[in-house]
């Protein structure tokens, strides 16, 4: 499954909530470190996922998100891979359901 795909879904899901783009990308570059010009170098790449993590820098934070998204605790996850998919999972519903950025950001 590439980035690329999925993407303009968790657009959508933001700004059907009432936020936006720009807050989405935010939360992205806080787990992997990625800018605007990077997401959309990645976007047109049509990179997998596997491709998006490996060339993230993933917060040393991302031990802070905790939680249940698609009925499984991310802080049990064993592959790493899924892990992480399922670490942007869970903060892109964060940002939908209208959590405080520094929350979503775990006070960083």
């Amino acid at each position: 499954m590439t980035f690329a795909s999925v993407y303009p879904m968790y657009v959508e899901k933001v700004e059907k909530k009432g936020r936006t783009k720009e807050e989405l990308h935010q939360v992205i570059q806080w787990l992997t470190g990625f800018n605007n010009k990077d997401l959309q170098d990645l976007i047109k790449e049509k990179v997998t996922f596997e491709t998006f993590f490996q060339r993230a820098s993933i917060n040393a934070n991302t031990h802070l998100i905790t939680g249940v998204i698609c009925g499984y605790r991310v802080e049990e996850i064993e592959d790493p891979l899924t892990q992480q998919v399922r670490y942007l999972d869970k903060l892109v519903d964060e940002l939908a359901k209208g959590r405080k950025m520094e929350k979503i950001l775990r006070g960083s």
